[in-house]
């Protein structure tokens, strides 16, 4: 080696000299130097090279005969390859023959042994290489297409997966939006996607961004329950008091006048005899942590065959564990039995209208009524928080009740087809449209009563583990911060939601502050809620003298059951701003009713009530929470799922 020799370090070209240590100083084109071992470089050209400026310009040269001269041939140094190619060994030959054994599609090897490729490796990386450049102009003519808003479709989808992955929130990157200077967000990914025509408003992207899966739970043998070793409860009145769209049904409540004293039932569906601590549907449930239910469709926790074996009211006798809860005044008694009932299935609106009669129905309606508004005044004193806020039923209806096709590059939407059956379509061959439904819920004094008597339920159910120093998993929350005199009205609701701490959860009962309870189990939703179908497990192992879970595992099994709840949480609430976008997409100019919640800084909190949505508007002067407002529709956003409006 000499001075100025040329050399190669880490793919670039550099001015080589020996030095007497055994280092080597290398110079680079922008006149940095370095001292490296001689096993880090690869020597070109012994040189001088007269500046890099003379390794530039282009080479006229053969390389394809040299690969013919040299194929059948034994391995040979850089040099020899420069003559034959180019003619000449020249430090611009040399390079311009290194930059050929780096493309590797004629010869490959090192400078010192550069080794001929056969003749089906040369027809396998010439096909590779024009297979690789014809996807770059098929690539670059495709994101010109984008950038105009014009892609070929459905040529074009194959391009678009890493956009579609980003949109549902399976990829934080994309090669695509990336190329278009566009933002890697999801919201983004959504925006070019409908913008391009590629998805509809209809393909609702949360869920998935959410985690929460779409498909039907596994089809799993279940062992229908037997009427042995349940008591016969038939001879009482029950009443399973839902919404009029609630299609599992699984909890009915009974009001008895004894003797000594008045007892509540609360008969709840009984999965846990069959879904036993885990077996596979007990694994699956947990995995979901709770039924998702979406505007567009129902993704239940528990297996299909669950529902008609076990909601209460499907048939004409259901069996149930029934909580028995003695009404004193104070917490309740509880007694805990398998059961078979009767069951009556009513709507809110329907048990408010027969209460107010004189049926015998009525009767016990009122009775259960007076007992919830007694349950209702003990929490209240005790501290609760009573929050009224507005809320809505959002449908929508043409999507089917299936999750969606993993299949394709696309998410699929659902409409109906012939004879009220539904077929998956995609959103680019979509020909009707789905409907989207609103119906503000009524304050039914009914759907009050429900809650009260739930409550009782999961209070004495949490007294009655604890008693017997049985770990169950038990909700609580930590005091809030109260306002010292709280708005009446929406705005006070609103004032005290936002001083609602997160709820924890235990093993053993601790002080729930916002139901004014110290003690409390979530346990009359065993079909819905994986804590509840914990819950009775824990109950079931107890009565059948079994080994219940102790508390360790029963809080693994409840804290990894509440992350996969919480996902659902988050995507019906997002699934729910997601439709009201879309709702809201096409009126613009539209003129909604609206009450100051709060005054902030230089804006507004308003309450749409007929859409149970909060928003924002800069601040009007005369507004003081609780006033009316009219608000009109600015823009609605599906990509951000958000809706502006301006006073």
């Amino acid at each position: 080696m000499t001075n100025g020799s040329l050399a190669v370090y880490r793919n670039r070209p550099v001015l080589a000299a020996q030095v007497s240590d055994g280092k080597i100083t290398i110079e680079f084109e922008d006149g940095e130097t370095l001292r490296v071992r001689e096993k880090d470089i690869e020597v070109l050209h012994p040189g001088p090279l007269d500046g890099f400026a003379a390794l530039a310009g282009p080479e006229d040269g053969d390389v394809r005969g040299a690969w013919e001269l040299l194929r059948d041939g034994a391995p040979v140094p850089l040099g020899e390859l420069a003559e034959l190619a180019f003619g000449a060994f020249s430090p611009r030959n040399a390079w311009a023959a290194w930059r050929v054994l780096r493309e590797g599609l004629y010869f490959t090897g090192t400078a010192a042994a550069v080794v001929p490729r056969s003749e089906e490796e040369l027809a396998a990386a010439e096909e590779k290489r024009e297979s690789r450049e014809r996807e770059g102009r098929e690539r670059e003519a495709f994101l010109e297409r984008l950038r105009r808003g014009k892609p070929d479709l459905p040529a074009d989808l194959r391009f678009l997966q890493d956009v579609e992955a980003l949109a549902f929130g399976s990829s934080e990157k994309s090669r695509t939006m990336k190329e278009l200077g566009r933002s890697e967000t999801p919201e983004e990914a959504h925006r070019l996607l409908l913008d391009s025509g590629v998805w509809s408003v209809w393909i609702n992207p949360h869920p998935r961004r959410c985690g929460v899966s779409l498909q039907k739970p596994p089809s799993f043998p279940l062992l229908p329950p037997g009427a042995e070793g349940r008591k016969d409860l038939t001879h009482l009145p029950a009443f399973a008091v839902d919404s009029p769209w609630s299609a599992d049904p699984d909890d009915a409540v009974s009001l008895e006048t004894a003797e000594n004293g008045r007892f509540l039932y609360v008969h709840v569906a009984d999965p846990a005899c069959s879904v036993l601590p885990g077996s596979a549907p007990d694994i699956e449930a947990r995995n979901r942590g709770a039924t998702a239910y979406l505007p567009e469709l129902c993704c239940r926790m528990l297996p299909g065959e669950a529902l008609p074996l076990f909601a209460l009211g499907l048939g004409e006798l259901s069996p149930a564990l029934t909580f028995r809860l003695a009404l004193d005044g104070g917490a309740p008694r509880a007694e805990i039995f398998p059961s078979m009932v009767r069951v009556t299935r009513l709507s809110y609106g329907e048990a408010d209208l027969l209460e107010a009669g004189e049926s015998e129905t009525g009767k016990l309606l009122r009775e259960l009524f007076r007992a919830a508004g007694e349950n209702f005044e003990r929490r209240l004193e005790a501290g609760a928080v009573s929050i009224e806020l507005p809320e809505i039923h959002l449908s929508v209806e043409g999507r089917g009740d299936a999750g969606p096709k993993t299949g394709g590059f696309l998410q699929e939407s659902m409409r109906p087809a012939e004879g009220g059956n539904e077929r998956p379509q995609s959103g680019l061959e979509q020909a009707s449209y789905p409907r989207i439904g609103i119906e503000r819920i009524q304050p039914y004094r009914s759907a009050k009563m429900v809650r009260e008597c739930m409550l009782l339920a999961g209070e004495g159910a949490a007294l009655w583990a604890a008693e017997r120093h049985l770990a169950f998993p038990c909700a609580a929350q930590e005091t809030g911060d109260l306002p010292s005199k709280p708005l009446p009205g929406l705005a006070g609701s609103w004032q005290l939601r936002r001083c609602m701490r997160p709820r924890t959860i235990s093993a053993r009962p601790a002080r729930h502050w916002g139901l004014g309870l110290d003690a409390y189990a979530q346990v009359t939703s065993p079909l819905r809620r994986y804590a509840d179908l914990l819950a009775h497990q824990q109950i079931r192992s107890f009565l059948a003298e079994r080994e219940p879970l102790d508390a360790d595992e029963l809080l693994l099994r409840l804290a990894a059951a509440d992350a996969a709840a919480q996902a659902v949480g988050r995507a019906e609430q997002a699934s729910k701003a997601h439709w009201l976008a879309v709702f809201l997409a096409d009126k613009k100019g539209s003129v909604w009713d609206g009450v100051v919640l709060e005054k902030r800084g230089n804006g507004l909190y308003v309450l749409i009530p007929d859409l149970a949505l909060e928003t924002q508007i800069p601040a009007k002067k005369g507004l003081e929470p609780n006033d009316p407002v009219k608000l009109e529709l600015i823009r609605s956003s599906v990509p951000r799922a958000e809706a502006v409006f301006g006073a």
